[in-house]
């Protein structure tokens, strides 16, 4: 039996295939970096056939760079980035638009509406969700009213609506399966995370026909097979989880209470919460983090817009850094922030503010700032961030972590993970492996072909490679994060 794994890891910035052996390791990866288009002030879209091509470019890469043929590849896992919109025709697979990414605003009077309209209960009961253009639901309903055609056309079952996950399962299938996860289908607005069903109530509100959402699936199981051309031979697809619910599987979160903070484009911390899902009264959601043989384990998530864009901001935007490395030596040429903080609000404010409508700012300049200062205040605004997540999630009753799992692209910059634990006052563990989120992918997927045996060997796999302890006082913990705040105000009082 083939005892490799192939992760499909679709993200914001770029489309990554992963091979996984059956100890959890990474033999061979492959990546395209995704264009992002900006049609106007807070729209954001990809082009989700060029996300399709890349897909296919990696998986064949990262199979040849491993040394392996499709033969060896007991089955493919695939992670995406949530709530990003694709509406397709079923007959050809063929977008009617480009995809509406999650980052994309273009819905927050919609959003605001429904909310004045007194629903915002009724929603946030049902789905987990507080109501916001983030999420699908009302991307969905744009494109139907804004594409020439397409709400007659979804209404009579021409068109599929789909996550990326989805709509990538399609075209590896041929068209073959329309079907997502109960973790993706829990990011739609659209869902009732407790009857693990799409709602009628709510497709009335957000007006979106049934006759286009996929089938819901678990998160770990049989969802069709890929077209032989593809890798030369047909493969299983055995595992699908949105990235934040893939990262926490990655890393091994299986008991109530346990957290991990992902730091990509976004930074997302999510905390175990177990069989009962828990309605947040501090403005955090509560979500699927995976479906095992239709049992729904739930999560408190906390979601912030701008981690490791802010990053990218200052090397595309800015460009006072070369690359992204360069921000940790910067950061640790001064002894401290001089006042200076980012509040990277480039697409509004996530948990827990919810404000669409903010604006990034930095405050606190002065004529001796210069591009370190604004280095610094990049990363540790992502740190504050996180500790605006760490009080809402204690808030709502969740026990405060012993330790926080990390893991993204940030969380390879040493002066971050030091500057977090800090900001936390608990230690940050980075584990050997930080592609977890195209790793518990892979679990998801090798579970449901017998590579990997349990959560129990899962969770034995995973290990530790470096545990930063905070060194920081509680005094100048708390004086940082003081600053932090004050910021906050003044940019969501600066409209």
């Amino acid at each position: 039996m083939p005892k490799y794994i192939l992760a499909i890891d679709q993200g914001t910035t770029s489309s990554r295939a992963i091979v996984f052996d059956e100890t959890g390791a990474a033999l061979a990866i492959a990546q395209k970096e995704l264009a992002q288009h900006y049609p106007a002030d807070g729209w954001v879209e990809h082009d989700a056939e060029e996300i399709w091509r890349d897909v296919q470019s990696v998986m064949r890469e990262a199979v040849a760079k491993a040394g392996l043929r499709g033969g060896d590849i007991a089955a493919i896992g695939i992670t995406n980035q949530r709530e990003t919109t694709v509406v397709w025709e079923r007959s050809t697979g063929r977008p009617v638009h480009r995809a509406i990414v999650w980052q994309d605003r273009r819905t927050a009077e919609t959003c605001r509406r429904k909310i004045a309209d007194g629903v915002g209960s009724l929603v946030q009961q049902k789905t987990g969700l507080l109501i916001d253009s983030y999420f699908s639901a009302t991307k969905i309903a744009w494109l139907l009213d804004n594409v020439p055609g397409a709400r007659t056309r979804a209404e009579q079952g021409e068109l599929c609506f789909g996550t990326i996950d989805s709509f990538l399962l399609s075209r590896l299938t041929g068209g073959a399966v329309h079907a997502t996860d109960a973790t993706n289908a829990s990011r739609t607005m659209l869902f009732d995370i407790h009857r693990q069903d799409w709602d009628d109530t709510l497709l009335k509100i957000f007006d979106v026909p049934r006759a286009m959402l996929p089938a819901v699936q678990d998160s770990s199981g049989a969802f069709g097979a890929t077209l032989p051309e593809i890798l030369g031979t047909a493969i299983p697809v055995a595992g699908i989880a949105g990235d934040q619910q893939a990262a926490i599987f990655g890393q091994a979160c299986f008991r109530p209470g346990m957290v991990k903070s992902t730091y990509g484009t976004g930074c997302f911390a999510l905390v175990n919460i177990g069989e009962r899902p828990v309605q947040s009264q501090h403005r955090l959601l509560t979500t699927v983090a995976y479906r095992l043989n239709g049992k729904p384990t739930y999560a408190l998530e906390g979601s912030i817009f701008v981690a490791g864009a802010a990053v990218k901001w200052l090397r595309d935007g800015l460009g006072i850094v070369g690359s992204a490395a360069e921000t940790a030596t910067l950061a640790a040429s001064l002894s401290q922030n001089h006042g200076v903080y980012l509040v990277p609000a480039f697409v509004g404010l996530g948990a827990p503010y919810w404000d669409p409508d903010a604006r990034g700012a930095i405050l606190g300049l002065t004529l001796d700032a210069g591009r370190a200062h604004i280095a610094r205040a990049a990363l540790e605004s992502v740190a504050y961030q996180t500790r605006d997540l760490a009080a809402a999630m204690k808030a709502d009753g969740a026990a405060p972590p012993t330790a926080l799992r990390v893991d993204g692209g940030m969380v390879a910059n040493d002066w971050f993970c030091q500057f977090l634990a800090d900001m936390l006052g608990v230690a940050v563990e980075r584990p050997k492996v930080i592609e977890t989120t195209a790793l518990g992918a892979a679990c998801l997927a090798g579970l449901a072909v017998g590579v990997y045996g349990g959560l129990d060997a899962i969770a034995y796999a995973w290990s530790c490679e470096r545990r930063f302890e905070p060194r920081m006082t509680g005094h100048q913990r708390d004086a940082l994060y003081a600053g932090w705040q004050q910021a906050v105000q003044r940019v969501l009082s600066a409209r």
